[in-house]
Order: structure tokens, then C-alpha cells, then sequence
């Protein structure tokens, strides 16, 4: 077994689609069983680190032919890396390590990806049966520990539950609403005979998928798109979960809205639609701010209205009606009430809308939205998204960005970490294509990027993939470039370094009179003058020293250059550094818990729906 083992294109998803085995009834160990069942359910890239309670296991991985594991320098990583490689395929990401502090390492991972609805896979080891409760050495209750940021987890004692165990992990992490699925298996299981049978009996009785959506609510929810005269169809990352963009088109070219999709959707509606109004939320553009708050209908796909989309709850989109469509029940009537309230997989539900709505128009009229649709094109004109050139003789982040846009593939995917360049990843690049935006949006885990974007690359080797990153975020995970060096998986990487914990000292400029508490990352103030200074650590050394090729850029005029030879080397990492000015901010911007009808568009100019 290799880090390098080939993959076998187009392996089946994992999943609860079981096929019959002719080798079921064979005698194996726990341990082998692990592995048999991973390749059963089709799993074909397995991120993780091996270790004492799990070795038994990392044994007969040794002689899979169907399994390529990627050996990560860090059990975080290897959790973001399953998120990024699930994230941008659909597919269950899967990860392995060993117990105690490999299994707590995970934590961060599980969290993030209970919070964006990724679907994973975690299989951890564990002491032997006997040992469990003593205080053993690297024991951690992590069934326990997770049950809060986890779907659901599980705690194997007995080698012959392996199979069903897993692949009800599986199962649970793939249906309904997506989510992380721990299984913890002892050492006891591991090393225990039992009888391998395929597929196993899956025992999930308290484990319900919401079935197929009240017509009685379709119905209503078509009767209120013919009667809006502003309606806006607000897109979440539900959207990618139910395979839903398709339907998606067909409903704005049938209702004529206006569309905004959040954080976790973009990609889902191509950003050059005329009817597509932006990013919505803290750093939405103002079109799409201000369209929820006029609205007077919200339909609500596969979103579960965020504090960082709303702002205050008590004045946001006062004027509009709701349509909540969700898979997950609780989601709904949490933030904002529903006036039509819908349960189910989004395809189903926009499928069966779209069937739907020819009648409701016939019996109602369809509206002219034309005037509501000016009345957003003129506010997003009136208002783009936009930067200006600093003043430092440095680059500008935002033009960074832009022109990494132009200059990579046209279904390139790109990764993020959390900050700044974030935000401006939103919204300078232009978005074509689903699962194109990979980022932590919920949890917002800086370190998220370099694994994310290697188990991206693993899923997609024939793609580009860039990570865009900043120097504060980089350094908490870019140990997963050895592990990119080492398993051939030759990730982009920008580093927009302004030698700060950027969004923090943003708000520190804006909230804290800049008073700049712990946010420098160097030893001292940068000016035009120190363009080419070396800072701490020095990421072309760092590049290097992990096999990768590095790029500096400390002038506008060897942005292009630079990138494009960047975008030319396709046989190892690189590492791009672009020098930008810690004075650069993110706008538009509303503060955290303010109103959604004025929109800071600059530090000093605040915008609202009668401007």
C-alpha cells in the first residue's frame, strides 16, 4: 500500500446502495472487515494518520488494491482534507486516524463540517474493550466528545458490527440533510474474528429522511410566487446537497426573480445572470442586501437564515412573506417564521414546484416583474462591487484576486481560509459552475485552506485548483504541503499576506479606534519602503523546504507575470506570496447585528434603498 496507489476513475459514490458480494461468509478480522467494507461502499481516497489503537486496521490497508490513502501531517488536516474532497464531488469524505489526541484532533474537522452539512465519514481507533473507562494511554471518550458537533456516532465492541456500523455511518452521513458521522472502533473489534456478509442489514429505527413534500404546501408555496411583485429566491448550500442547481435555473427563468446566493451557494447560479444579484449577508453586495429587504417574498431554498445573512432579525426583510424549503424540519421556523413552511429534499420540492406553477399562474395571473428587476439592475450598477489601488506601492488584494480570476481555468476550484481574502474570493472572482466556492462559512476555521484544497485536488486531479489564503490562516495547516509534495497532489496556493490577522484588525480600524490588540504578525511596521522585506516566517524558504515551487509578488506590475506562471506548473505545489497593505478593508459591510437597510459601501458612505 502506497500514498501514491492509483484511483479508479469514476468509483461508484459512497452511499447506501448496496450490491449483493458472491464472497460474503468469508472469515476475517475485525480489522480487515474496516477495510472490506470501505471498498464495498466504493470509497476510493481515505485521508488520515495511522497510530497505536488503530494499527490493526492500517494493516491490511496495506494490501488494498481499491484504496488510496493520503497520509496528512495532522489529523485536522486530514478532516478538512475529507471536507474539501466531499465538498467539491458531493461524494462522502472519509477519514482515519488513530484514539486519544488523533481522535480529538479530528474535533475542529467534525464541527466544520456539522455546520456547512458535508457528508463524512470518521473512523477512529480505540482501546480494547477491557481498558475502556481506566484512563488508558491515549483513550478520550470521542463519541462523547463529538456528540454535539456530529450527525450521529458510534462506539464498535464487537469485530461482526463492523460492516453495519460503518455503513450506517455512511448511510446517516449521505441522506437527509448531509453531516459528520463518527465511528469509533476498540482495539477489541479490531483484532476479533467475525464473518464478513455483504450488504448488512442496516438497523436505523430512529433515523428517519423526510419523505415526499405536501402537495397541500407546494400548492400554497405557488399561489405566493404568482401573487409577488418582489420576490427574491434566497439560495443556501442546501442547493448543492440535493443535486438541485439544475432545477434552480428553471425556476428563476420561470418566475423571472431575482436571485441571491449565500456564502455556501455560490456557484450554484451563475453570477452573470442579469436576475442574479449577488453574495446577500456582513459583506454582500448592496444589490442583494437590499433586495431581501424590499422584498416582498422570500423563498428560502436550502438556507437556514444565518446571523451573518440577517443581521438584526427584528428588521430583516420585515416586508416579505416566507417560503422555507428544507430537508431538516428544525431548520425551519428557527430564525424567521414561515408562512409556508416546507419539509423535504430540495430537487423534489423544486421539481414538483415547477410542475406546479404553470397551473397557479393560469389561475392567478403571472406579475410583471420587470419593473423590480430594473429597480435591482439599476442599485447593482449604481453600487458594484469594486476596490481602489492603494496608496503603498503595494498590490491591492482585491485586483490579486481578479486577476487570478482571468488568468485560471474557466471551472477552476477554488479553496479559501477564513479572513479577508475570504470575502474577497466571494465576490472578485466570478462563479459559473457548482461546488467551484469551497470555504468554512459556518464554523469559519482558519486553517481550513491548504487541506481543503488538497482533498479538493484529490477529488478532481484533472482540474485546477487554487487556494486563496492569508498569512494568518496559512500558517495554522501548511504542513499539508508535505503531504501535497509527497502524495503528488500538486495544489495552487495564493497567500495574500498583509502581515495581520486582516478581518480582526479590520474591525479593530473600524469598532476599536485602532487600537491594534494582538494582530500584527511581524516585528515591525511595513511601508512602500520595505516592499521586498522578508517576513516572518519567509514563505518562499517555507515553499521550498516543502518541495514546492514559490513565487513572490511585492509590485501590481508582476501580478500578471507571476500568476501565470503560476498557473503554468501543474507538476508540484506553488506558492504564491503577494505583499498588500494591512490597511485594506472588506466592503460592502454590515456590522454585525445591524439593520440590513443600510449598507456601509465604503467606510463613509452608507447606502440604503432610497439612494
Amino acid at each position: 500500500m502506497s500514498a501514491n496507489h492509483q484511483k479508479t476513475p469514476g468509483a461508484a459514490a459512497p452511499g447506501s446502495n448496496f450490491t449483493e458480494n458472491p464472497e460474503s461468509g468469508e472469515v476475517m478480522t475485525g480489522a480487515q472487515a474496516v477495510i472490506r467494507t470501505l471498498e464495498e461502499l466504493g470509497v476510493v481516497d481515505v485521508f488520515g494518520i495511522p497510530g497505536g489503537a488503530i494499527l490493526s486496521t492500517f494493516d491490511p490497508l496495506y494490501d488494498s488494491k481499491k484504496l488510496n490513502f493520503i497520509l496528512t501531517r495532522h489529523e485536522q488536516g486530514a478532516a478538512h482534507a475529507a471536507e474539501g474532497y466531499a465538498k467539491s464531488t458531493g461524494k462522502v469524505g472519509v477519514a482515519l486516524v488513530t484514539s486519544g489526541p488523533a481522535a480529538t484532533n479530528l474535533l475542529t474537522g467534525l464541527a466544520d463540517a456539522m455546520m456547512d452539512s458535508v457528508p463524512l465519514v470518521a473512523i477512529t481507533g480505540q482501546v480494547g474493550k477491557e481498558s475502556i473507562g481506566t484512563d488508558a494511554f491515549q483513550e478520550s471518550d470521542i463519541v462523547g466528545a463529538s456528540m454535539p458537533l456530529t450527525k450521529h456516532g458510534f462506539l464498535v465492541m464487537d469485530p461482526q458490527e463492523v460492516p453495519e456500523k460503518i455503513a450506517e455511518a455512511f448511510h446517516i452521513a449521505s441522506t437527509g440533510r448531509p453531516g459528520p458521522v463518527l465511528v469509533d472502533v476498540s482495539k477489541t473489534a479490531q483484532v476479533g474474528k467475525m464473518t464478513f456478509n455483504w450488504p448488512p442489514k442496516l438497523n436505523l429505527p430512529g433515523y428517519k429522511v423526510p419523505g415526499k413534500p405536501s402537495r397541500q404546501q407546494i400548492s400554497a408555496a405557488a399561489a405566493e410566487i404568482a401573487a409577488a411583485r418582489r420576490p427574491v429566491l434566497y439560495v443556501g448550500g442546501g442547493i448543492f446537497s440535493a443535486n438541485a442547481t439544475d432545477e434552480l435555473a428553471q425556476l428563476a427563468e420561470m418566475t423571472g426573480a431575482a436571485v441571491v446566493t449565500t456564502l455556501t451557494a455560490r456557484g450554484a447560479y451563475p453570477d452573470e445572470d442579469p436576475k442574479h444579484m449577488g453574495m446577500p449577508g456582513m459583506h454582500g453586495s448592496v444589490s442583494a442586501v437590499l433586495s431581501m429587504q424590499q422584498a416582498d417574498l422570500l423563498v428560502a431554498l436550502g438556507t437556514r437564515f444565518d446571523d451573518r445573512v440577517t443581521g438584526d432579525t427584528s428588521t430583516f426583510a420585515s416586508h416579505a412573506k416566507v417560503i422555507h424549503v428544507d430537508i431538516d424540519a428544525a431548520e425551519i421556523g428557527k430564525i424567521r417564521e414561515a408562512d409556508v413552511p416546507i419539509v423535504g429534499d430540495l430537487k423534489e420540492v423544486l421539481g414538483a414546484l415547477l410542475r406546479e406553477l404553470p397551473g397557479a399562474y393560469k389561475q392567478y395571473g403571472k406579475p410583471d416583474l420587470s419593473p423590480w428587476i430594473a429597480s435591482l439592475t439599476k442599485l447593482k450598477d449604481k453600487y458594484p462591487l469594486y476596490f481602489d489601488d492603494v496608496q503603498d506601492g503595494l498590490v491591492t488584494p482585491q485586483k490579486a484576486i481578479k486577476v487570478l480570476g482571468d488568468i485560471a481555468d474557466e471551472d477552476t476550484i477554488y479553496v479559501t481560509g477564513v479572513g479577508q481574502h475570504q470575502m474577497w474570493a466571494s465576490q472578485f472572482i466570478t462563479y459559473r459552475h457548482p461546488r467551484t466556492y469551497i470555504s468554512s462559512c459556518g464554523l469559519g476555521t482558519m486553517g481550513f485552506g491548504v487541506p481543503a484544497a488538497m482533498g479538493a485536488k484529490v477529488a478532481n486531479p484533472d482540474r485546477e485548483v487554487w487556494l486563496i489564503d492569508g498569512d494568518g490562516s496559512f500558517q495554522m495547516t501548511n504542513q499539508e504541503l508535505a503531504t501535497c509534495t509527497q502524495s503528488h497532489i500538486p495544489i495552487k496556493v495564493m497567500i495574500i499576506n498583509n502581515s495581520s490577522l486582516g478581518m480582526v484588525r479590520q474591525w479593530q480600524t473600524l469598532f476599536y479606534n485602532e487600537r491594534y490588540s494582538q494582530t500584527d504578525l511581524h516585528d515591525g511596521a511595513r511601508d512602500a519602503s520595505e516592499c521586498g522585506r522578508v517576513g516572518i516566517p519567509d514563505f518562499m524558504m517555507l515553499a521550498k523546504a516543502y518541495g514546492a515551487e514559490g513565487i513572490r509578488i511585492t509590485k501590481p506590475e508582476e501580478l500578471e507575470e507571476g500568476l501565470k506562471k503560476a498557473h503554468e506548473i501543474n507538476d508540484r505545489p506553488v506558492v504564491v506570496e503577494v505583499l498588500v497593505s494591512p490597511d485594506a478593508m472588506v466592503f460592502p459591510m454590515v456590522p454585525a447585528g445591524q439593520t440590513n437597510d443600510k449598507v456601509f459601501y465604503t467606510a463613509n458612505k452608507v447606502v440604503t434603498w432610497e439612494d
